[in-house]
């Protein structure tokens, strides 16, 4: 290290030495200090450009690891979404319909989520959103894996029940073919007899003598007998479970009482045309759930495709009841 300055003396015209002060020492370490800080800023600004420590290695592998299973659990809960929908489609309309079951109620299909954010403690980090948005999915799709399990299982205890279900479904005519003389009036708007105004007529009326056997179009419990003399008349109402009820009206003679078990086929009554009625026959309808529905969707027991058709045009056709 050198211990002066060389200066030129203009007025002595010659270079000299001049010792370093105190001033000058400090000066002169602190151009050094300067100096080597700055080396070795730019040579950790070089070595974090262009190399990377062990440590931040192990950190971008995990980074990339963590992505990777990221993505594959994103399209994971696609696939899972879609076929859950596809099941709910076929539960829907294949599984519930060959069992006549009503559909699975929307707001347990899909039910609603509400209340505080619940996923406070995950914003504002890095990769958040998608994290949240990928729990989002699973919560929504545990929830509706848990609504078609609930849905399988009432189909399952109507699965355990099937023999019993057939039996019960109101899927003969009350009357034989053999016995009938028209078809004299289907479901549906018709002008009334005694009224003469055009009133809905909720079952279909079979024209018979009287006397003519009437049968149970289906298992199950009388739980209706009464005797009136007008509307119905004689009536009976069968209660088939598995939401199928039947009435029978204007009947000459019951032969059941209440409480009594049933079989399909087996005569309840002899048609006749008691109550509001103006001649004998017999007014059917059924109940599914508690509403009427069309009677002459369910005979498929005893009918021919044929048969069924013509019954439908009949029933269609006629254009004043009987009651």
């Amino acid at each position: 290290m050198k211990k002066h300055h060389i200066r030129f003396n203009k007025s002595q015209l010659r270079t000299e030495a001049i010792p370093f002060t105190a001033r000058d020492y400090v000066l002169w370490l602190l151009k050094r200090c300067v100096m080597v800080v700055g080396i070795a800023v730019g040579a950790v600004m070089v070595f974090d450009q262009y190399f990377e420590s062990p440590k931040v290695r192990r950190q971008q592998q995990q980074i990339d690891f963590l992505e990777g299973q990221t993505a594959m659990m994103e399209d994971k809960v696609a696939g899972m979404t879609g076929a859950l929908a596809e099941l709910t489609e076929r539960d829907e309309s294949i599984y519930r319909n060959i069992f006549g079951a009503e559909p699975y109620p929307e707001h347990l299909r899909n039910p609603g989520i509400g209340g505080a954010d619940r996923y406070r403690e995950l914003r504002g980090l890095e990769q958040s959103e998608q994290v949240i948005v990928l729990r989002e999915q699973i919560a929504e799709l545990e929830r509706r894996m848990l609504a078609q399990g609930e849905s399988f299982n009432q189909l399952m205890d109507l699965t355990e029940n099937r023999e019993e279900l057939l039996k019960s479904i109101p899927a003969i005519q009350p009357v034989r073919n053999s016995d009938l003389k028209r078809m004299a009036s289907g479901y549906g708007y018709r002008i009334h007899p005694i009224y003469k105004v055009r009133k809905m007529h909720w079952g279909m009326d079979f024209s018979a003598p009287t006397g003519t056997e009437i049968f149970a179009t289906g298992d199950g419990e009388v739980v209706e007998v009464k005797k009136k003399y007008n509307g119905y008349g004689h009536h009976v109402r069968i209660r088939h479970g598995f939401g199928h009820e039947t009435l029978y009206a204007h009947m000459s003679k019951i032969l059941v009482r209440r409480g009594q078990r049933v079989e399909r086929g087996e005569v309840i009554g002899l048609v006749g045309s008691t109550g509001t009625s103006v001649a004998p026959h017999l007014h059917y309808e059924v109940f599914k759930e508690g509403k009427r529905v069309n009677p002459a969707h369910y005979y498929f027991n005893d009918l021919s495709p044929e048969q069924y058709e013509q019954l439908l045009d009949a029933s269609e056709n006629a254009n004043q009841s009987f009651d």
